[in-house]
Order: C-alpha cells, then sequence, then structure tokens
C-alpha cells in the first residue's frame, strides 16, 4: 500500500510503486544504486517528495508520497536509549539535498538509525545528505553529513554509526522521563514572558530557553510566522525541549499548524492558566469551577462539523449513519458543562443563605494580583483580632507562588473599636485571566460584588505594579464591581519599593492608600483603623437595663451585637453593647 498524498495519481503508478516493497537493501549501507535510481524516476514523473521506510534488516516497511514527517513507524518505548531500528529516505524535488527542520525534527523525535535526503533535479541525482542522531553535553543532539555524492553515501558504513551513538547514549544521556522541558514564545512583551515563565515554574516544566519576538499582532496560521517556528524547531532539538508554550491565546488551528512543524506538545497561557488552577483546586466548588473553564475551553476547539449539522437532533437528513465521534465528544462535554453548571448554582444559593446571615456585618473582600500578598494580609489581620480575643483560628494556605489560593474562604474579626467584620480572601487575578475562568469563578467572586469595601492589595516592590493594579481594574468592571468602595494597600513595603510608590501616587492621586508590609505586620493597625473609617460606623454604644422577666432580649442582645459590659442587679440585667440602629430602636424602651 503506498501512503501519504496519493489523491489524482494513476492507479498503474501506485502498482509500479508497490514494487519498492520487493526491494532487499543492504543491512549495513544506506540503500542501493536501484532504489536511488527509482526514487529519483518517480520524484521527477509526480513532482512530488518520495519516502521510504527501512528496518534494519533490509526490508521496506513503508512507502509513502510525501516528506519525511507522512512516514509513520511504530510505537517504541522512547525512555530507552537506544535508537529506533528504522532508517528513512526520501527525496527532495528541488534538487537541494540538504536536510529540513522537518527532516531533523523527524530524526530526533523518532530516534532513526538515520535519515537521508536525496537531492533530484531533471529525473538526476544531484547529491545526497545524512542525518544521525547524536549526544551532546547529556542530551540527544544531532549530526548531518551534506552535499555526498552517490558513491560516497551509498557506500557509508551506517550501521558502525548506529552502534556507536546507541553506546554513547547509554554512556552519557540521564534519564529524565517525568520532566518536561519547554521554550516559551511571546510576541507581547518580555515582562510578560517572564511571567509566563513562573507559570510554567508553578507546572513543575523547566524553561530552557524564552524566546521574544517583537511583533504588534499575531500571525493567523503560525502566531510567529513560519520563519520563525522553523527556527523554533532547531531551537528545541537543541536544548531537548518536549514542549513549546506560547504567551497568548491559541485557536485550535494554529496549535495543530505549530505541532506539524515542531512534532512536539503545543500549549497557549489558557491552558497552563487552567493546568495550574486543576493543580491547585482543593475543595469540591473549586475542582467544579476549574473542571467547568476546562470544558468550556476544550469545546471550541472541537473540530469538524458545526452545530447545524449535528445528527443528534432528529428529523430530516438524521437517519442513516448515526453519530460522528466529533458530535459525539462535543455532545458529553455540553452535559458535562450543564452538569458542573447547576451544581455551581446550588453552591451559589448556599452561599447566598450565608450571605443573609451576615447581612448586618461589615462585609470586606481582598482582591489583586496573584502573588500579591491578600492570603498573607488576610492570615495577619485575623491574628491581631485573635490576639485581642485571645482564640486561635486556623490560618488560610499562603505561598510566594502564583495561585496559591483558589478556594475563597471568609473569617470575621473586631475591629479596635469592638465592631465586628468580615473579611474575604478571593482568588488572584491576572494579565490575559481566561474568560472562562472569570465565568466559572463566578459564584466565588460574588463576595466582591456583595461586599461593603474592597482591599486592593498591590506588591509594590514588582517592577509590573502599575500594569498589575490596571490588570485587576478590568476584572472588577467585568465582575460588575468597578463602583465599589477600593482601598488601594501597597504591600511589601518593606522592599526597595520607593519609585514604585512614586509612580502609583502620581498615578491614583485622590485615592485611598495605605502602606504596609503583610509579612512583617507593618502598619496593619493603620490599616484597620482605614478599614473602620471606610466603611463607616453603623454601630452605636448603649446601655440597657432588661428586667428578669424578660430574658429573651437578653439572648438577642448576645446574638446580635458585641457585649462590653453585663452585670447581674437586683431590678434586672445591666448590659452595655455596641449595637446597631436596628437592634438599637427595636429594644429602645429598655434603654437607661
Amino acid at each position: 500500500m503506498i501512503y501519504g498524498n496519493t489523491e489524482g495519481i494513476k492507479n498503474s503508478i501506485l502498482d509500479k510503486m508497490e514494487e519498492v516493497y520487493k526491494f532487499k537493501l543492504p543491512q549495513n549501507n544506506i540503500c542501493n544504486y536501484e532504489l536511488i535510481e527509482f526514487l529519483s524516476y518517480m520524484t521527477d514523473y509526480l513532482n512530488k517528495e518520495v519516502s521510504v521506510l527501512i528496518d534494519r534488516k533490509g526490508n521496506v516497511s513503508r512507502v509513502s508520497i510525501g516528506d519525511s514527517s507522512t512516514v509513520e513507524i511504530p510505537e517504541i518505548d522512547t525512555r530507552e536509549n537506544k535508537l529506533s531500528r528504522v532508517k528513512i529516505i526520501h527525496t527532495h524535488p528541488n534538487g537541494d539535498s540538504r536536510l529540513s527542520s522537518l527532516d531533523i525534527s523527524a530524526l530526533l523525535k523518532l530516534k532513526l538509525d538515520c535519515i537521508a535526503a536525496i537531492g533530484v533535479k531533471d529525473g538526476k541525482v544531484t547529491t545526497i545528505s545524512l542525518g544521525f542522531c547524536n549526544v551532546y553535553n547529556e542530551k540527544l543532539a544531532y549530526e548531518t553529513l551534506e552535499n555526498l555524492s552517490m558513491d560516497e553515501a551509498v557506500n557509508y558504513n551506517v550501521m558502525n554509526r548506529v552502534e556507536y551513538i546507541e553506546n554513547l547514549m547509554n554512556r552519557e544521556i540521564s534519564v529524565q522521563d517525568d520532566i518536561e522541558k519547554a521554550i516559551i514564545v511571546g510576541i507581547d512583551n518580555k515582562l510578560s514572558l517572564d511571567e509566563l515563565e513562573e507559570l510554567a515554574e508553578a507546572c513543575n516544566v523547566l524553561v530552557v530557553s524564552k524566546v521574544f519576538q517583537n511583533r504588534t499582532v499575531q500571525d493567523p496560521v503560525f502566531y510567529v510566522g513560519k520563519g520563525k517556528i522553523e527556527e523554533l524547531s532547531y531551537l528545541a532539538q537543541l536544548n531537548g525541549a518536549n514542549v513549546m508554550i506560547f504567551d497568548d491565546e491559541l485557536s485550535g488551528s494554529q496549535i495543530r499548524n505549530i505541532e506539524d512543524m515542531l512534532g512536539i506538545k503545543i500549549i497557549d497561557r489558557t491552558t497552563l492558566i487552567l493546568d495550574i488552577f486543576a493543580r491547585r483546586a482543593r475543595s469540591k466548588e473549586a475542582k467544579i469551577q476549574v473542571e467547568l473553564a476546562q470544558l468550556k475551553y476544550r469545546l471550541t476547539r472541537l473540530s469538524g462539523l458545526g452545530i447545524s449539522l449535528s445528527r443528534t437532533g432528529g428529523g430530516i437528513g438524521t437517519r442513516g449513519p448515526g453519530e460522528k465521534k466529533l458530535e459525539t465528544d462535543r455532545r458529553h462535554i455540553r452535559d458535562r458543562i450543564y452538569e458542573m453548571a447547576s451544581e455551581l448554582k446550588k453552591i451559589s444559593k448556599v452561599r447566598k443563605v450565608q450571605r443573609e446571615r451576615r447581612r448586618d456585618i461589615p462585609k470586606v473582600s481582598l482582591v489583586g494580583y496573584t502573588n500579591a500578598g491578600k492570603s498573607t494580609l488576610r492570615n495577619s489581620l485575623c491574628e491581631i483580632a485573635n490576639l485581642r480575643e485571645n482564640i486561635n483560628k486556623e490560618k488560610v494556605f499562603e505561598a510566594d507562588m502564583l495561585f496559591a489560593t483558589l478556594d475563597t474562604t471568609t473569617r470575621a474579626l473586631e475591629l479596635e473599636d469592638g465592631r465586628a467584620i468580615t473579611v474575604t480572601d478571593t482568588v488572584g487575578f491576572i494579565k490575559k485571566l481566561p474568560h472562562q475562568l472569570i465565568e466559572a469563578f463566578k459564584s466565588t467572586l460574588e463576595e466582591v460584588i456583595y461586599s461593603d469595601l474592597l482591599l486592593h492589595v498591590v506588591d509594590v516592590s514588582s517592577n509590573e505594579a502599575l500594569e498589575h493594579i490596571e490588570a485587576v481594574n478590568e476584572v472588577l468592571l467585568e465582575l460588575g464591581a468597578g463602583d465599589k468602595p477600593i482601598l488601594l494597600v501597597l504591600n511589601k513595603i518593606d522592599r526597595e519599593v520607593n519609585d514604585n510608590i512614586n509612580k502609583i501616587n502620581e498615578k491614583y492621586n485622590g485615592s485611598e492608600i495605605v502602606y504596609i508590609s503583610a509579612k512583617e505586620k507593618i502598619n496593619l493597625e493603620l490599616l484597620l483603623k482605614k478599614i473602620g473609617k471606610l466603611i463607616g460606623n453603623k454601630v452605636v454604644e448603649a446601655k440597657f437595663l432588661i428586667p428578669y422577666t424578660d430574658q429573651s432580649t437578653v439572648a438577642l442582645i448576645h446574638e446580635n451585637s458585641k457585649v462590653k459590659e453585663e452585670e447581674y442587679r437586683y431590678d434586672g440585667t445591666y448590659i452595655c453593647a455596641l449595637v446597631d440602629k436596628k437592634i438599637y430602636n427595636k429594644l429602645y424602651k429598655f434603654v437607661i
């Protein structure tokens, strides 16, 4: 059978090409004169590349019309430091036998014994080039012998070279099966590329190289253009990279085109962020939200028949062949999205009930860029309140990493004047935050919408502090929380931050700003005073004398107020408490 692009080729020609399977080739050499002449004739006649796959016994196991990438070989165990025991011989109709980036990529990806390119022009062989695997700095590399004559190529002892390479691989290559080595690529700016590197490291991916191309818009086919992709192919081979990460969201066609060119795994920024969320999700709610975002992202990248052509709806044109696999996948994803969305609606109702119970308590939410120090600040504020009340509450997880917090937590704490507030720690934002995540986490981020005050925590030591503030403000607008009262909390002032503080003060002149260090607990009391001032004084201090015949009122005060003093007198229970105006008016007759 002849594989590859056979469209428009006469059956008689295909039958003639089938004769190649009968060739018996030498085991030690690349091939013989007869095969080279046959491939040259067919290449000239078809004006297309022709490829053959040969095993170590000298048998032709596959014939393809097309380049080296169209030749498939059986699955091999790439963890072993061995070659694949096959070689590929193919033609270049332009007469240039030099190995292309696709040829080199196939050589290294498939760990071929050898790859040979025969230059053909006007039906005659020009030169022949050979490519072999090699080892350099304990990594798989390649070496080429270019522009050989036909005699030099035919008489070259391939097996001697293969044995030498396999011995070298066994001796020098350190096997690292589970490590993903990545090259990251971006066109936005170098700071964005640095952030992408942090995201990759958060997924335990080793970044071996960073490539920045200064361009205003993406190439619709290859993101950075075909020429740059060819350069990236060589770079991947040189560094032994097995994954390439791009700094923007790629379309399904872009991913396929780049994978076809490079022969390694291609992922984009959105996929990387979704993977981090999937790794960090702990609670049932966070796991549902992440899965929902992943499913929505995947659904848009299923290629094939559109929704209007689905055979699952019934009616005219739907009988016969049944459901295609693509349609089945799409239907399963939609069903799962519906299930996840229903689960989140139930959780949202639970949150609504919890908010109703806390409706009289001022609500403060921590928002900000990822790794700005929100969780550290929340823990430090609660620690101060715990010392006042002499209690010990559990801390939330904090770490110097991107997206350490995914599970929203709410804790109550007491201000200096005795008023109680709730502080909610939320998931961090980031530039180019996938829209699917914002949608999926809306049930969690509703806490932001219903807050009385937002503490916008900023890592003022970051060189991109101003850009981070803008990115968070954009997400708040998308959530419908752009009009909420905001206190700008410039965190990490224990570091060298004077220039950034001046820039922020200049741009946000007139905004409420406080300077703190959550880790070193600098200015936290000042922050609490600012919070108390901004949420307003909704409570009053009142003294009550409640008859012993009306003790249910005592319970009401204890349940809804902060009791500062309580005394049992001969004519009733004396209570001094901080109460809101609603309770005060209700119990006005007991006020002393």
